[in-house]
C-alpha cells in the first residue's frame, strides 16, 4: 500500500523513538536522530524507509490503534493498551455492538471501542468537560473514528434515550452511582466495565453489583512485562508499567 498525501505514517527508528504524523510533501521533522523529510514518503510503500541527514534510518509503518492510542494528545490519564484485549474478550465486544461509555477523557478508549464495533456499530461516549471533549474530538478525527462515534455532554435524560446497549463503559471516580442509570438502556446480559484507580472504589462497586441487578462479577488487575530477547542474554525488562487501574466487570439480570 502506497503512503498518499495526508496518510497517517508511523516513522519508526527503535520502540523509544518513533513519531506518528501526516506525510505532507513539503513537510520536514527536526528530531535529535536528524532531520526526517517526511514529504519524500509520499509515494513510497509503507514498509520502506527513509535516511535523516544524519544518515539514521526510519521505517515508515502503517499505524495500528495502538500506535492512534499512545500517541493520541491527553489531559487525562488513559485505560492502556494492556487493559483492552482483557476488556474485548470479557465482554465480547464485536462488529455491531452500541456500545455507551460515560467518561470520554481522551477518547484512547473510544478509539479501540471504535475500532472494533466498526462499520455497522457505535459508540455513544458522554463526558461534562467539554475542553476534553473538544480533545477527544481531535483524537477521534486523526484516528479516523469520528463516524463511529457520537459525543454528548453527559444528562441522565440522555442516557435514557438510548435503547439495546451491548456494553457499558464507566470511566468515572465513582461508577457505581451511574448503576442504576445504565441498568435500564442495556440489553438483559449485556455487560458493563467500570475503570477504578483504587481498591476503596472498587470495593464500592463490586458491593453495588451485588444489589443493583448485575452478576457474573469479576474484578482484575491486568500487568504486562516485556521481556528484552537477545542471543545468550534474554531477561525480563528492568521497566514496566505498573499500576494503572483496576476493571470490574459485571453482567446485566432482570431485576
Amino acid at each position: 500500500m502506497l503512503i498518499e498525501e495526508g496518510s497517517l505514517v508511523l516513522y519508526y527508528f527503535n520502540s523509544d523513538k518513533k513519531w506518528l504524523i501526516r506525510a505532507e510533501k513539503e513537510k520536514k521533522l527536526h528530531t535529535h536522530l536528524g532531520i526526517i523529510d517526511v514529504g519524500a514518503s509520499v509515494g513510497l510503500e509503507y514498509g520502506s524507509s527513509v535516511y535523516t541527514n544524519k544518515d539514521k534510518r526510519i521505517f515508515l509503518l502503517p499505524p495500528t490503534t495502538f500506535d492512534l492510542v499512545m500517541k493520541s494528545q491527553r489531559t487525562t490519564q488513559i485505560v492502556y493498551p494492556k487493559d483492552y484485549g482483557y476488556i474485548a474478550a470479557r465482554t465480547g465486544l464485536r462488529n455491531g455492538f452500541q456500545v455507551l461509555e460515560i467518561g470520554t477523557g481522551s477518547a484512547a478508549l473510544s478509539t479501540f471501542l471504535a475500532s472494533i464495533v466498526m462499520p455497522n456499530g457505535h459508540i455513544h461516549t458522554f463526558d461534562i468537560n467539554e475542553d476534553f471533549m473538544s480533545i477527544a474530538k481531535k483524537n477521534l478525527e486523526k484516528s479516523g473514528m469520528i463516524p463511529y462515534v457520537t459525543q454528548r455532554k453527559y444528562e441522565p435524560e440522555s442516557i435514557g434515550l438510548l435503547r439495546d446497549i451491548d456494553l457499558v463503559i464507566i470511566d468515572l471516580g465513582d461508577p457505581w452511582q451511574y448503576l442504576e442509570i445504565v441498568h435500564p438502556v442495556m440489553k438483559s446480559g449485556a455487560s458493563v466495565v467500570c475503570i477504578c484507580p483504587t481498591m476503596n472504589q472498587l470495593e464500592n462497586l463490586a458491593t453495588s453489583f451485588f444489589r443493583g441487578g448485575f452478576v457474573d462479577v469479576d474484578c482484575v488487575e491486568i500487568f504486562i512485562r516485556k521481556i528484552e530477547a537477545r542471543e545468550g542474554k534474554t531477561r525480563p525488562s528492568m521497566r514496566m508499567i505498573g499500576h494503572t487501574t483496576y476493571l470490574g466487570f459485571a453482567r446485566k439480570v432482570l431485576k
